[in-house]
């Protein structure tokens, strides 16, 4: 299922292809919690349904190899 969010980092729309199905939407939608919604999809893949950020987001925001 194709899904659309917009980056708050970037202000971009981006169209993800996850292998999700419309009862685990309305699962989530109902407040399920989204690892239980959709135990199938990575972290990344569940932050970009949740709030837009992509992965490239996360590397601008915490760039790879950069630790306290």
């Amino acid at each position: 299922m194709k899904i659309s969010r917009k980056s708050p980092l970037t202000g971009k729309v981006t169209e993800m292809d996850l292998d999700i199905t419309s009862e685990q939407i309305n699962n989530y939608g109902r407040g399920a919690l989204i690892q239980d919604a959709f135990p199938n999809l990575s972290p990344s893949e569940r932050e970009f349904v949740k709030t837009g950020y992509t992965q490239e987001d996360w590397d601008k925001i915490f760039p790879p190899g950069e630790e306290d």
